[in-house]
């Protein structure tokens, strides 16, 4: 059969789309076309949403070899379907890996993360790299999530002046916006579940250990981790299946061959049935409206037959919060020299010291709008070895660990935790930075533990999300529980691009005054 020439990819799905291609009502190589077209409509121009950083020259052709390959052997797992990569993951062929930074805009490596080589064995095609904020955030107080020196801002496509969190936001934004129907993100501490969040996504962080980190510009050893970003639970689980994986250069990911399992078939319509899930009130209470949709997401979760244990208060907090920042500046500086001491002779900053002076160099461009504050404190960092670093790094970990969400799941016998997964998208603010309200991700991250967000419902038009999260390896349990979370929930609308949530005509009518009511005499 031909392929369609009229294919809708707008809101397409991985296994959609897998379906289509087995049944031959579109080739791999006119999808890509068709998503590369869309690319140039809605991201270049149009809403110009600035999500995807560069595009794979290579894309039209490694489609064509897919569709070959299919016409004469079995196919892969992922065969012929588009994907975009953060641009702070290596990718074989003539684009750079750049962090957003114009320091590494001559980063051309040559050779694939491993986590891309086995997307390529699996039959995926590299669409392109995109945008993320700079250096994933960890560059300067009053940060802007989605900015960097070389993309600029990117967009939120359900309110253009709305941020579409960070740091990876291009991943988010380019998946809502149907520009490609599967991303690789990376997180720290949030950056892949707050742009999940805010963009209406499925969005996995995994036990720190299961994906492999080796050619991945680097934050922390301790919490960094790759994860997929999607359209829904099932498509997650496709692609962390593929994904997963021990790594020899990653000694973290040692036991991930051991964990790793077909994610997909772990899927359960009925999995909250019988389930015990702990509610994270401590994680909550920061928006009302927010609270009102977790409320009655938690109904539904009754109703689909889960036990609920409220779970009020968690002591410590801020003794955590504060441990994880001299852990990330401290292995920050330890790893990104690691990492650029690798990088090809053309790249002239080779250490933080130097990216610190590149900055300088160019600040008109890279610090017009937020400085390097984060730099210039790691940069003082003592080293790996240091006694405080490594009393930091093994207090953060206990509290949030071992005696933090290990111990709220075993003392209930719980399944999984559920927390909104933070507020609506925040207004841009070019002088005061980022300004969320709230978030789920922090006790997660610092512990290396996974959490799941799944689209929850709209404020005012704005997507939210409901974490789960659960005990190291615990992922298809958690992919259980929240495919049978999305089937009790309504699809979400596609974006519409509007230019701020006051050009939606629902609330632009209530921002005006009642022409009938005359104006009381002063």
């Amino acid at each position: 059969m031909s392929a369609e020439p009229h294919y809708e990819v707008q809101g397409r799905t991985v296994t959609r789309i897998e379906a289509d291609l087995a049944a031959g009502h579109v080739t791999s190589e006119h999808l890509v076309s068709l998503y590369l077209a869309r690319i140039k409509a809605v991201d270049a121009a149009g809403p110009t949403l600035h999500s995807v950083l560069a595009i794979n020259p290579d894309a039209l052709a490694e489609a064509r070899d897919s569709d070959l390959r299919r016409s004469t052997r079995a196919p892969r797992p992922l065969e012929g379907v588009p994907i975009l990569i953060k641009d702070n993951i290596d990718v074989a062929g003539p684009l750079p890996t750049t962090a957003g930074s114009l320091a590494l805009t001559e980063n051309v490596t040559g050779r694939d993360a491993p986590l891309v080589r086995r997307l390529r064995e699996a039959g995926a095609v590299i669409l392109g790299k995109t945008n993320l904020s700079e250096w994933a955030n960890m560059r300067g107080n009053r940060s802007i999530s989605g900015w960097s020196g070389v993309g600029g801002l990117t967009r939120n496509p359900y309110s253009l002046d709305r941020s579409p969190c960070g740091s990876s936001s291009g991943s988010g934004v380019a998946v809502a916006a149907s520009l490609a129907p599967m991303a690789i993100g990376t997180e720290t501490d949030g950056s892949v579940t707050c742009p999940a969040n805010v963009n209406g996504l499925v969005g996995l962080k995994p036990t720190v250990g299961l994906v492999s980190r080796t050619h991945i510009i680097p934050i922390s050893s301790s919490q960094d981790t790759a994860g997929p970003m999607t359209r829904t639970v099932t498509d997650a689980a496709r692609l962390l299946t593929v994904i997963a994986g021990s790594d020899p250069d990653d000694a973290v990911t040692l036991a991930a061959d051991a964990h790793r399992t077909d994610y997909m078939a772990a899927l359960d319509a009925h999995a909250l049935k019988g389930s015990r899930i702990g509610v994270m009130r401590f994680a909550a209470g920061y928006h009302s409206e927010l609270d009102a949709l977790f409320d009655q997401s938690l109904d539904r979760m009754r109703a689909a037959g889960a036990t609920l244990v409220e779970i009020k208060d968690f002591p410590g907090l801020d003794t955590i919060s504060g441990f994880e920042l001299t852990v990330l500046l401290t292995e920050l500086k330890a790893g990104l020299n690691a990492y650029l001491a690798t990088t090809p002779p053309a790249v002239r900053s080779r250490t933080l010291a130097e990216l610190i002076a590149f900055n300088e160099a160019h600040r008109d461009r890279e610090l017009g709008l937020f400085g390097q504050e984060l730099f210039i404190k790691a940069e003082a960092t003592q080293g790996l070895d240091d006694p405080a670093y490594r009393t930091a790094r093994d207090t953060a970990r206990r509290l949030a660990g071992p005696e933090g969400i290990d111990r709220l799941l075993a003392a209930d016998h719980l399944d999984a935790l559920v927390a909104p997964t933070g507020g609506p998208a925040w207004t841009v603010d070019t002088i005061d930075g980022d300004h969320d309200g709230g978030s789920a991700s922090m006790l997660p991250a610092v512990a290396g533990l996974p959490h799941l967000t799944v689209p929850m419902g709209l404020i005012s038009g704005l997507p939210v999300g409901m974490s789960f999260i659960g005990s190291a390896w615990s992922e298809a349990r958690l992919l259980a529980l929240g495919y049978a979370f999305e089937q009790a929930h309504p699809v979400l609308p596609s974006p519409h691009y509007p230019h701020s949530i006051g050009s939606n005509p629902a609330a632009a009518a209530l921002l005006a005054p009642i022409a009938a009511t005359p104006r009381s005499k002063m």
